[in-house]
């Protein structure tokens, strides 16, 4: 008789995909990313998500080449851009015209492009930060409360539903303050670095229960599957055991709330930011820029447009993105 590595297996795909032979020998890795090439959904979501970062990073370049940046008050240095009594773009469509290719900010007239752009680079820092520090400590947590059990696993459960028992948004606004209080005085103006610092520490801190949780789970039942069992009885390690048994099985779970996990983050920030503890004047934001847009808008809704829009494909892309992971390295969850 012959293996199924030897004459090739039948794999069905995602929604959206075709059903195919895969060739023979393909390794784990190879079917997961011939699945996800498969999916028209997750490779364009894929790009999406891809254009964001590239924005974030290339930022300064962007800028460059634009010929403006996201501090320069246009329309106090050039009067005819702004109405003298409103304070609005003189020009329909919040000033968009060949200069300004998203019009300016109203009573100000900073360039909208460019805050914009600069705003997903800080929306993105802050949130890429949490998430990885979020996985990180759900990993560790997950693992050791699943692996050891006992009173370790008690203590550790007890602490998650702790946690995630704190109304989250509500805590966010009222802990924020606080945080910066406790190293800046108020008669002194928080520094921006800190107060990034701070936004990061605070959704990292009640971030991560979530991971948590989903993966001492999957431990709790792996650990007694019979190849963990093997390895114990070969005298392996729990560091091991963990790293080479354990991990390679939790990859799927960890991928999927990862990437649902940085655009909360991204909207959470923004959130904060919207509310004034988060990130303030003058740095660009998501969130800031919603705020003023809130002032402005019966008088200039497009203020608001570009960056509504923008948080809205942002997170939609996310989340087919982590959908379509999941259906990738675990087919047998595809609807």
């Amino acid at each position: 008789m012959t293996s199924p590595s030897q004459t090739g297996v039948v794999e069905k795909t995602a929604p959206g995909g075709t059903e195919g032979e895969a060739p023979a020998g393909l390794a784990p890795r190879q079917l997961m990313w011939r699945r996800f090439r498969r999916d028209r959904t997750g490779v364009v979501s894929a790009c999406v998500v891809v254009f964001f970062f590239a924005v974030a990073v290339l930022a300064p370049v962007i800028a460059w080449l634009y010929g403006k940046d996201p501090y320069t008050t246009y329309g106090l240095d050039r009067p005819e851009l702004l109405d003298p009594l409103t304070g609005y773009p003189m020009k329909p469509n919040g000033g968009i015209d060949g200069e300004f290719w998203f019009g300016i900010e109203p009573k100000l007239g900073r360039d909208v492009l460019t805050q914009l752009v600069y705003g997903i680079r800080t929306s993105l820092l802050i949130g890429l930060a949490a998430t990885v520090l979020s996985t990180l400590t759900g990993i560790v947590i997950g693992v050791v409360a699943g692996y050891t059990g006992g009173r370790t696993d008690y203590f550790l459960g007890r602490l998650i539903d702790l946690l995630l028992s704190f109304p989250q948004q509500l805590f966010f606004v009222a802990f924020m303050p606080v945080v910066t209080a406790l190293f800046v005085s108020p008669q002194k103006e928080t520094p921006t670095y800190f107060r990034v610092t701070a936004l990061v520490m605070v959704l990292w801190l009640l971030g991560w229960m979530q991971l948590a949780r989903l993966l001492r789970g999957q431990v709790l039942s792996l650990r007694e599957r019979e190849f963990v069992e093997a390895a114990r009885v070969t005298g392996a390690s729990p560091w091991r055991i963990v790293r080479k048994e354990l991990l390679p099985n939790l990859v799927t779970p960890i991928l999927v709330q990862s990437t649902l996990m940085l655009p909360n983050f991204v909207t959470t920030e923004a959130a904060l930011s919207f509310l004034g503890v988060g990130v303030v004047e003058p740095t660009p934001d998501w969130g800031r820029m919603f705020a003023k847009g809130a002032n402005f808008y019966e008088g200039d809704i497009t203020y608001m447009f570009f960056p509504g829009i923008a948080m809205v494909v942002f997170v939609v892309a996310f989340n087919l993105l982590g959908d379509s992971v999941r259906d990738a390295m675990d087919p047998k969850t595809t609807r």
